[in-house]
């Protein structure tokens, strides 16, 4: 008996299981079925955390974070603090096939996106403009992003460090029948972030990380820890010394435990293991969204992966 497609998401996710199941019906490569899973995420302007509906940096404008990675070959293309580009996920898939680098970001990233056809104007959603100006007033800087820029911004990103507002990627993990696995990321990042501010979402071995030999890991939330940490590729790694999957996450979480100084905050780990087993777990459950999807072959997506809290981590 073949194995089917599995699909693992996070909470944003859900909204791009149909597209990637359809992908996967098709016969596409699992890196093909990752980005037909998160453009429709980007597309929907009522999720506030990636692409159209993202939230803007402190200066008013969108930058978005994107990856994708192949667990055969554990190759990886993704664009960070990119402007101007509707779905990242494609773009970040052009670098991986396109060019001989793993990432761009900044402005290349966007001169890279002109060049593959890939850039439109974007500017952030009228009601998510009028949440900014209204952040910014509250804080006591100017709403103009001419006055703005003579600005001195680092006082007001500090106050931007909460979790409900530094937070937001969707993941997605694929499993196709012979075992060959891929991983994905985007997101809009921060909110009201300092620009240029790069979260964990599009550095391999931090928010994401892919290895048919042993499993697939994708991070969400405080990306400021898993970068310090190498979250996704150390669970990977545990993985690969044979702890079973839920102890490499809670073994994960308890080195994520071990930071001192910086920003801390909640984190979740969407892990699956070679076999298609999975397991979403949290540092803590405060500060964190609770829905996870599993989703096999072409069935209905179900809320079926509990977020297992790390005892003792």
């Amino acid at each position: 008996m073949t194995d089917p497609w599995i699909f693992l998401a996070g909470c944003e996710g859900r909204g791009g299981l149909a597209a990637a199941a359809e992908a996967a019906s098709a016969g596409r490569d699992p890196l093909s079925v990752i980005e037909a899973g998160i453009r429709p995420v980007e597309a929907d302007p009522a999720i506030a955390t990636v692409g159209m509906g993202g939230a803007p940096n402190l200066l008013g404008e969108l930058e978005f974070d994107a990856a994708l990675m192949r667990g055969s070959d554990r190759r990886s293309g993704a664009v960070a603090a990119v402007r101007q580009v509707p779905h990242p996920i494609t773009l970040a898939r052009r670098v991986l096939e396109d060019l001989p680098h793993e990432i761009l970001a900044g402005e290349g990233a966007t001169r890279f996106a002109m060049e593959c056809g890939l850039q439109a104007e974007m500017r952030p959603l009228e009601h998510v403009r009028r949440k900014w100006k209204a952040w910014l007033g509250r804080h006591g800087l100017p709403e103009s992003p001419e006055a703005l820029r003579d600005t001195a911004l680092s006082p007001a990103c500090r106050k931007s460090a909460h979790p409900d507002i530094a937070r937001g990627t969707t993941v997605l993990i694929v499993r196709d029948p012979r075992g060959g696995m891929a991983v994905g990321t985007s997101t809009s990042g921060w909110a009201w972030k300092y620009p240029g501010r790069l979260g964990d979402s599009p550095i391999c071995g931090a928010g994401f990380f892919a290895d048919d030999r042993h499993g697939a890991c994708a991070c969400t939330h405080t990306g400021e820890m898993s970068i310090r940490a190498g979250s996704a590729r150390l669970l990977v790694s545990l993985l690969a010394r044979g702890l079973e999957l839920e102890e490499a996450c809670r073994e994960t979480l308890r080195d994520l435990g071990a930071l001192q100084g910086g920003y801390l905050g909640p984190l979740i780990l969407h892990a699956m293991d070679r076999e298609g087993r999975t397991c979403v777990m949290a540092n803590t459950l405060e500060g964190t969204d609770r829905r996870y999807w599993l989703q096999t072959g072409e069935g209905v997506p179900e809320d079926r992966v509990p977020l297992v809290p790390a005892q003792g981590h």
